[in-house]
């Protein structure tokens, strides 16, 4: 009933999924549980690869293409019991916030189909809105799991850098790029991120961090907590309405028990433009080939990737040197306090038919959740308001490295005295 509306799958995988949940009720009935996820519909981002399902990457260059094998990610979420229901549609090879292909076109936001759903998970956020899916993978490089979920007013985790295997995905950055669990609820990203974290030896991306058994805490609650924000840069030019869902979310988490705390980070301001150094040289680097054939990309992804070209080896180099301070800085911050809040966006969710440039709208959209990634650092998306017309607004919430929990711990007890994450988008 939706998918003929907001065009947010590329492929459907009906028949396994239904064989599948077929054999989890009859296990259920004989009082067998198949894990943490046993029953959860789940989509899949199409640049993540699933055994006998296409797995196109939003691109002309590998339509047709059908892996062999799972990723160990979706390899995980199999043996806990979820049910893959097909893969979630993407900006072209990831590389874009508008979820634009040219394998199945655009995307569009299940509020507003005038509107972008985000990228470039675009598809996972409208999948899980909607209900097609109980939730969704999606990837970040810098910002594409926590902008489609917070405008399609959803819960969205971008791990640590290294936590979650990035085995068998198609990356933009392999600096960058991690794959993150997306849902309407704090707790069911919990579920999923449970089950996903892990160590892959085959992953030069992987790191060896084993995660406690953190799920019995998550009702523990966020008193005493110290929760910095940060307001220069990242509360600038804001729209009124984001302004407005913002500072509610902040009262609403000190009414909980957290401290609030101003904080600076120095040189937030310049960090979205060295991670875009970095960021384009990877992806350029990793398409270089494929760059050859314009005619076979969309116009606006080729014109973004040819931006690599104004960028030296003394650039990235320098950009490298930015990232290592930059992440000085936030240990010293994360010393002082548990976390730091602030809008996901700082402007309202932009039309599909705006002009600007992918490149800048891109970086319009996702100013705020670059800094974070460029740092390598977690980050929970979760709904905290509308606009007027309807259209959702996040909260981002970031934290120290491999310190996922304590985030989700904050969204959950967000989510037990509100409910933007229970809104749905009406199916008209």
């Amino acid at each position: 009933a939706w998918n003929g509306r907001v065009n947010a799958m590329m492929a459907m995988n009906a028949d396994d999924a239904r064989r599948t949940a077929d054999e989890l009720d009859a296990a259920a009935a004989r009082g067998e549980w198949a894990g943490l996820l046993h029953g959860m519909t789940l989509a899949i981002k199409d640049n993540i690869d699933t055994a006998g399902i296409e797995t196109t990457r939003g691109s002309q260059f590998f339509k047709g293409r059908v892996p062999n094998a799972d990723s160990p990610v979706v390899s995980r979420l199999k043996r806990a019991g979820a049910v893959i229901v097909g893969k979630a549609t993407l900006h072209e090879v990831a590389f874009g916030v508008r979820s634009h292909n040219a394998v199945i076109g655009q995307c569009r936001n299940p509020y507003d189909t005038a509107y972008i759903p985000g990228g470039s998970s675009g598809g996972s956020g409208v999948v899980v809105a909607t209900g097609m899916a109980d939730a969704a993978l999606g990837t970040d490089t810098g910002g594409s799991v926590r902008i489609p979920a917070a405008i399609n007013g959803i819960t969205g985790l971008r791990p640590t850098l290294g936590r979650v295997s990035n085995g068998g995905c198609l990356p933009v950055s392999d600096l960058h790029d991690t794959i993150g669990p997306m849902a309407r609820s704090a707790m069911d990203v919990a579920r999923l991120f449970a089950v996903m974290a892990g160590y892959d030896d085959a992953d030069p991306t992987s790191r060896d961090r084993p995660l406690e058994n953190f799920l019995p805490t998550m009702a523990a609650g966020i008193a005493g907590m110290r929760i910095g924000v940060p307001r220069a840069y990242y509360y600038d030019d804001l729209a009124p309405e984001t302004a407005t869902a913002v500072e509610a979310a902040l009262k609403a988490l000190e009414k909980l028990g957290a401290t609030l705390v101003d904080v600076e980070l120095a040189g937030a301001e310049a960090m979205q433009g060295e991670a875009t150094v970095i960021i384009f040289c990877d992806a350029a680097h990793l398409h270089a080939e494929r760059m050859r054939e314009p005619d076979k990309w969309g116009a606006q992804t080729i014109e973004r990737l040819r931006l690599a070209d104004d960028f030296t080896g003394r650039d990235y180099a320098r950009a490298m040197r930015a990232r290592e301070q930059w992440m000085r800085t936030l240990k010293r911050t994360f010393d002082a306090v548990d976390m730091l809040a602030m809008p996901t966006l700082p402007q309202l969710t932009p039309a599909i038919d705006d002009d600007r440039s992918l490149f800048e709208a891109t970086r319009r959209v996702a100013a705020n959740t670059y800094p974070g990634a460029f740092g390598a650092l977690p980050g929970l998306s979760v709904p905290c308001g509308a606009s007027g017309s309807g259209l959702p607004i996040g909260l981002l919430l970031e934290g120290p490295w491999w310190d996922e929990p304590r985030l989700l711990r904050a969204g959950h007890a967000y989510q037990q005295v509100t409910d933007w994450h229970r809104r749905r988008p009406a199916l008209g």
